[in-house]
């Protein structure tokens, strides 16, 4: 220690201390403040007026606008959401969730939640996770109902207006394992018991990365997740002090919300696809990938994960199953259903059994990134009788 600064009193040395301690503090109340951890700035400045105009157009809001651009063919939307960034800085999870319903609101909670994350995420782990995470964060947000189940079918009354697609586009009429359905309750009641999937934070919104909303670029990507990418909403409606509401608990009755939708008859069959049909819905939806896909008819599930296929004329088996591993990317769980005679594509999903009945290939890919592929071998010739459909059993292998 030089002799000036022995010459120093100890209380001034204290004075300096706590003036730089004091500007240190105030520069982390001030962060805590812009971030919104006491509040909404603006609602305090503003008021109550101020909040709930910024709460009424926030991009993505239910009933807004239609979702989904329908313009855009699947391989410029692909490319569209991936030159979109993911947000700089970390991800704030959200937090527990606290369940303060009756045991009869809890049963109705887990049904919706069960069936919204297999009807959305098929049987990815991670991907039901995701999904019952940003239905969770949506009830704590004002923007939303109070409830899951108000969440999972809000807007399925409408046509155009559900939020989860699965609640207005048929897809009510699958029907799913016990298995499935056991797995997807536990994940549900993990997620009411206080589990939080991390990955995706504070995601109110996600959509498959074969579509591109209206809304996508003016929200925060955070993640992807199978082929589902996750968004919050920008400043402070995407902060923690934003999702905070409270459960309200009397959660709608399940069967009847489910009763409600006008659901697909599994038993009935689509018109067939004549050329002029054929040729509007090429160019509706466009070819997946110029040159290599060129001639195939390729209809993606709105949720992701499944495709429905019009092979061109010629394809062989291995050239089948390279395009629907081409469509899949070995990204979690995937279902491509091929047809040879492409009259019998059906339009859309769910697919009727007239048209399972005429298809000539199908592919999944499981979670553990096995393959399961089964053919119509009167269609392809000198296939191993274990893969024809309706021979002995197709046991999955390991995708090479």
């Amino acid at each position: 220690m030089s002799a000036a600064a022995a010459r120093v009193p100890l209380s001034n040395i204290r004075l300096i201390i706590g003036f730089a301690v004091t500007v240190a503090l105030l520069g982390v109340l001030a962060l805590a403040w812009q971030q919104g951890l006491f509040g909404d700035p603006k609602r305090i400045a503003g008021g109550e007026a101020a909040r709930q105009h910024e709460l009424a157009v926030l991009p993505g809001k239910p009933g807004a606008e239609p979702e989904v651009q329908p313009s855009l063919d699947p391989l410029t939307a692909l490319n569209r959401n991936a030159a979109v960034p993911f947000v700089k800085g970390p991800i704030t999870p959200a937090r527990a969730f606290k369940f303060t319903g009756s045991a009869a609101d809890r049963l109705q909670a887990t049904e919706c939640l069960a069936l919204t994350a297999m009807a959305e995420a098929g049987g990815s782990d991670p991907g039901q996770r995701a999904v019952i995470q940003v239905v969770l964060n949506r009830v704590r947000h004002p923007a939303f109902p109070r409830t899951i189940c108000g969440v999972a079918f809000q807007g399925s009354e409408r046509a155009t207006g559900c939020q989860f697609t699965y609640t207005c586009d048929g897809s009510l009429a699958r029907r799913y394992s016990d298995a499935a359905w056991q797995a997807a309750r536990k994940r549900a009641l993990e997620a009411l018991d206080g589990y939080v999937f991390k990955p995706v934070g504070l995601a109110t919104h996600y959509h498959t990365n074969w579509v591109y909303p209206y809304w996508s670029p003016s929200l925060d990507k955070v993640a992807q997740v199978d082929t589902h990418l996750f968004f919050r909403w920008q400043g402070f409606w995407g902060t923690p002090a934003a999702v905070r509401s409270g459960y309200s608990g009397g959660e709608p009755n399940f069967a009847e919300l489910v009763s409600r939708v006008k659901v697909a008859d599994p038993t009935a069959s689509e018109a067939p696809i004549d050329a002029a049909s054929e040729a509007a819905e090429i160019a509706k939806i466009g070819s997946l990938a110029a040159g290599k896909s060129a001639g195939e008819l390729v209809i993606p599930h709105p949720d992701g994960g499944a495709f429905l296929v019009g092979l061109k004329p010629g394809t062989g088996a291995s050239g089948a199953v390279a395009m629907a591993r081409r469509l899949c990317g070995g990204n979690g769980y995937c279902r491509v259903m091929a047809w040879a005679d492409r009259s019998a594509v059906p339009r859309g999903y769910p697919v009727p059994p007239g048209a399972r009945n005429r298809m000539s290939m199908s592919y999944v890919l499981d979670d553990q990134n096995r393959e399961t592929v089964e053919y119509d071998c009167q269609v392809f010739k000198g296939i191993p009788p274990a893969q024809c459909r309706g021979g002995p059993e197709a046991l999955p292998v390991e995708k090479k």
